[in-house]
C-alpha cells in the first residue's frame, strides 16, 4: 500500500509538473487542470473501492503554507528603487480599490436586499473580492516583463490587504475609536516586528555555514508568521517586506550594516533561496489544488441555486477591474482579465466561524466564483500575443 501511495504521488506531481511549463504554450492556468486532476483522482478512488483517510484537516494548513511561500515568492522577484514608486502606488491602487468596491458593494446588497448584519454580510463578501496571487503570479510569465511585475505587486498587495481587512473586520463586534487605535497599535507593532525579524534572518543566512541552511530560514519564516497569526497581527507584512528587503539588498547598500553582509557569496546564496522557494512554493501549490479538486463535491459546481450569483459577481470583477485600469491609464489588453479568485478566497472562506457563514455564500457559489474567473483569465491569455519585439527582448533578458 506505502509503494502504491508514493507511485500515486509522484504521477501527480509530475503531471502537475507537465501542466506547469505547459501552460505558457496550451494558455489553460494550471489551477483548472489542477482542479481536474484532483477531481479525476476521486473518481477512480471511487472506482477502485478506495476510501482515504479524512483529509479536509489537512486544506488550510498546506494553503497556508502555500500562502507564505507564494507571496514570498513573488517578493523575491520584485525590484525596487525610488523610480518605481509611482509605479508601486498604482498597482496598490489597483489592489485597493476593486477590493473594497467590491466587498463593501456585495455587503450593501447584502444587508439591504436580504437584512443581514452589514458585519456578517462584510466578512462573507471580502474572500471574493481578493485577487489570489496564487493564481495569478505563475499566470502572468508569459505577459510583458512590466505587466508580470505589476501583477505580482497588485496580487500580492491584493492577498495582504484582503487579510488586514477580513480580519479586522471579523474579529471585532463594534467599531470606535479605541478598535482602530488598537489596529494601528497592531500594524505598527507587526511593521516593527516585521524589519526586526528580517534583518535576523538575512544574518542567519549570511552567517549559517552548514551544509543545510535554506530549509531552516523557510521554516522560521512559516514559525514567525504562524505566532503572528496567533496574537492575530497582519502575518502577510512581514513575509512581503522580508523578501523585498531579500532581493533588493543592492537597494539598502546606504546601510552599513548591510552592505558589510552584501557580499559575492551572499548574493549567490540569496539565488539559491529564491530557486528553493520557488520549486518548495510549486509543490504546496500543486499539492493544495489537487487536494481540494480531490475533496470537491462535483455536484457543487454545477449548483443551479448559486450559479446566477456566481456569474454576477464575476462579471462585476470584471467590469470594474476594467475601469479601474482605464482610470489609471494602464493598459488593459492582458491585465483585464487577470483578476482570479483561488487559494486566499478558500482560506478565508474557511476560516469564517460557523455562526457567521451564510447559507448562500457557500462552498458552491465559491468553487463557481473561481472556476468562473479561472476560465476568463484562460480565454483572455489564450488571445494575447506578446508584441515580437517585447518578446525577443524578454528572451534575452531571460537567457
Amino acid at each position: 500500500m506505502a509503494s502504491f501511495s508514493i507511485i500515486t504521488i509522484c504521477i501527480l506531481f509530475l503531471m502537475a509538473y507537465v501542466f506547469d511549463i505547459s501552460s505558457s504554450k496550451t494558455r489553460i492556468p494550471s489551477v483548472i487542470l489542477l482542479l481536474a486532476l484532483g477531481v479525476a483522482v476521486q473518481y477512480l478512488s471511487s472506482l477502485t473501492n478506495i476510501i482515504p483517510p479524512n483529509l479536509n484537516p489537512l486544506l488550510p494548513v498546506i494553503g497556508t503554507v502555500g500562502l507564505i511561500l507564494i507571496v514570498l515568492e513573488g517578493a523575491l522577484e520584485l525590484e525596487i528603487s525610488p523610480g518605481k514608486l509611482h509605479f508601486v502606488m498604482k498597482a496598490f491602487a489597483v489592489a485597493l480599490i476593486p477590493l473594497f468596491a467590491m466587498s463593501f458593494g456585495i455587503a450593501y446588497f447584502l444587508h439591504y436586499i436580504h437584512g443581514i448584519p452589514f458585519r456578517i454580510a462584510l466578512s462573507n463578501a471580502i474572500p471574493l473580492s481578493i485577487v489570489s496571487s496564487a493564481i495569478a503570479i505563475p499566470s502572468a510569465k508569459n505577459l510583458l516583463a512590466q505587466d508580470r511585475e505589476f501583477v505580482t505587486y497588485e496580487s500580492s498587495l491584493s492577498d495582504i490587504i484582503g487579510v488586514i481587512l477580513f480580519n479586522f473586520i471579523s474579529l471585532n463586534d463594534s467599531y470606535n475609536t479605541d478598535v482602530f487605535l488598537n489596529f494601528t497599535f497592531e500594524f505598527l507593532v507587526m511593521l516593527f516586528v516585521s524589519f526586526i525579524a528580517t534583518l535576523l534572518l538575512i544574518v542567519f543566512l549570511n552567517k549559517i555555514n552548514h551544509h543545510i541552511k535554506f530549509i531552516p530560514i523557510i521554516i522560521m519564516v512559516i514559525l514567525i508568521y504562524a505566532i503572528a497569526k496567533v496574537y492575530h497581527l497582519p502575518a502577510l507584512l512581514f513575509i512581503m517586506l522580508f523578501g523585498l528587503l531579500l532581493g533588493n539588498m543592492d537597494e539598502f547598500n546606504f546601510i552599513r550594516f548591510i552592505k558589510s553582509l552584501n557580499t559575492k557569496d551572499f548574493t549567490q546564496d540569496v539565488h539559491k533561496f529564491k530557486e528553493l522557494t520557488t520549486e518548495i512554493a510549486f509543490l504546496i501549490r500543486a499539492l493544495f489544488f489537487i487536494l481540494f479538486g480531490f475533496l470537491l463535491d462535483p455536484g457543487e459546481i454545477m449548483n443551479i441555486e448559486t450559479i446566477a450569483m456566481a456569474i454576477l459577481i464575476t462579471a462585476a470583477i470584471f467590469i470594474l477591474r476594467y475601469f479601474i485600469l482605464k482610470v489609471f491609464n494602464i493598459s488593459t489588453k492582458a491585465l483585464v482579465y487577470i483578476a482570479p479568485r483561488g487559494l486566499i478566497t478558500i482560506l478565508l472562506f474557511l476560516s469564517l466561524p460557523e455562526n457567521t457563514r451564510l447559507p448562500f455564500i457557500n462552498k458552491s457559489l465559491i468553487i463557481q466564483v473561481i472556476v468562473l474567473t479561472a476560465s476568463i483569465m484562460m480565454i483572455g491569455l489564450m488571445f494575447y500575443n506578446k508584441p515580437k519585439i517585447q518578446e525577443d527582448a524578454d528572451n534575452k533578458i531571460i537567457q
